[in-house]
């Protein structure tokens, strides 16, 4: 149920936002709007607020499905307008106010999702330190000489200047630009808070990026930030549980090998299971400030055509928490930053995947969304207020793109217009609306597809 609410609300909200921003900048530029409708099909509420701008007599409509909107504006191509009012008209205005109607929804987006980013930062979150758990094997952060227990301090794109690491999340965020952008990352770590810093450097120019998910970070080698090695959550009549372990066990050794972090743990059960079916191992555990042994089996699973041990147990403590927060103009430009990392990434995976070089797997529709919004709404009011404001900026670079029944579309008619001194002809203009449903139909056919393939494993 939280699930549907979440995703109900982030799409009035975003959809509201959106077509707001076309009806404030036609109103602004004199143009008649008779309709601002949230939803499509039969109207649930319909309301006309007698207070409007001369001219206007704009009726307010919340559709009963929340799949959409739009803004209804006088315009010839669509019904006769009166002789009185054709300078009301929407194809009778400027070339420039007719592009400024239509670039609004989605800068209306974007302007959003930096002060939900903004506010993010005020209000502030709570995210896990930027303590390194040890490398997985034989990955480029074991071959730079990472070990586990580091603390990232600074981080940086080879060629730009080093930045403060505020979490766990932000280190990611560096990690997923430079797999993606082909540059080598820079890290500042240091033994502790008050260790001295050394720099090393990750060389993800030689990675092969397919897929943005954890088999990436796993070729890096940076999964989880530092955690207790203790076991939470049984599944019933799984390894975990026929062995004896408890929630709250914390894991010292596993045979010969000293357990230090959770991410630890976690590899050495997954990697069981490489030769064949996992053997049966001594665990020394602490339980209630006493030492003991357990001997426990890992079940074999597969996991993408690779064979792994599973206990069954949810593995791993919390990590080391940190309050991440900035002050009003440094949380406003953080904000910004934000946005525009954001929509550049989106455009640079958009392309690669259009060239090929990046799966059409990245691709992710209503389902997902819909799955995340549960999910952020769950772990409470700022996770949720950043998943809004990604959504936003991916809705507001999506429409800008120039397809032809989206926003930039109409945009790419008016620049040919401005170039050529004349508009696109009418059979042009439904010919590139065929073409334009036909990506769109298809990239949501895709996006779809991706989902529930996702979910069925």
């Amino acid at each position: 149920m939280l699930t549907l609410v979440a995703f109900v609300v982030a799409l009035g909200v975003l959809i509201a936002v959106h077509e707001w921003g076309h009806y404030r900048m036609a109103v602004a530029c004199g143009v008649k709007v008779l309709r601002f409708s949230v939803g499509f099909g039969r109207p649930l509420v319909r309301w006309q607020p007698k207070k409007q701008r001369p001219g206007q007599g704009t009726e307010f409509v919340l559709g009963a499905l929340p799949l959409g909107g739009y803004v209804k504006m006088l315009d010839e191509r669509e019904g006769p307008v009166a002789a009185e009012e054709r300078h009301l008209a929407f194809n009778t205005q400027p070339l420039r106010s007719r592009a400024l109607i239509v670039a609004a929804g989605p800068v209306a987006n974007l302007v959003l999702a930096v002060l939900l980013y903004a506010l993010v930062s005020w209000i502030g979150v709570e995210e896990p330190r930027a303590v390194l758990a040890p490398p997985v094997a034989d990955s480029l952060a074991e071959r730079a000489g990472l070990q586990g227990g580091e603390l990232v301090r600074r981080a940086a794109l080879v060629g730009d200047e080093l930045e403060p690491v505020a979490s766990f999340e932000s280190l990611r965020w560096v990690l997923t630009r430079g797999a993606l952008d082909g540059k080598d990352v820079l890290l500042e770590v240091s033994a502790g808070t008050e260790g001295r810093g050394r720099e090393l450097r990750l060389p993800l120019s030689g990675l092969s990026v397919n897929e943005v998910n954890a088999g990436l970070f796993r070729q890096i080698g940076i999964l989880a930030p530092l955690s207790r090695p203790e076991i939470g959550e049984l599944a019933e009549g799984a390894a975990a549980e026929r062995a004896g372990l408890q929630p709250g066990d914390l894991v010292v050794k596993i045979g010969n090998t000293v357990i230090v972090d959770g991410q630890q743990l976690r590899e050495l059960i997954r990697s069981s299971a490489k030769d064949g079916p996992p053997p049966a191992t001594t665990w020394q555990i602490e339980r209630s400030g006493r030492t003991m042994s357990i001997e426990v089996q890992p079940d074999l699973r597969e996991d993408g055509g690779q064979r792994i041990g599973r206990i069954g147990a949810y593995v791993g403590g919390a990590p080391d928490m940190v309050l991440v927060s900035h002050g009003p103009l440094d949380g406003l430009w953080a904000g910004v930053v934000r946005v525009w990392e954001v929509s550049t990434l989106s455009l640079r995976l958009l392309g690669r995947m259009i060239v090929g070089e990046l799966s059409l797997k990245n691709l992710s529709g209503p389902i997902a969304i819909a799955d995340y919004a549960g999910k952020s709404a769950s772990l409470g009011l700022t996770y949720y207020l950043g998943f809004l404001a990604f959504i936003s900026v991916s809705l507001g670079v999506l429409n800008l793109l120039p397809i032809p029944v989206l926003d930039g579309g109409h945009l790419m008619y008016y620049l040919w217009e401005m170039v050529t001194g004349k508009p696109v002809s009418g059979v042009w203009l439904d010919r590139l609306q065929y073409i334009g449903m036909f990506l769109l139909l298809t990239m949501m056919a895709i996006a779809m597809y991706n989902d529930v393939a996702n979910r069925l494993g």
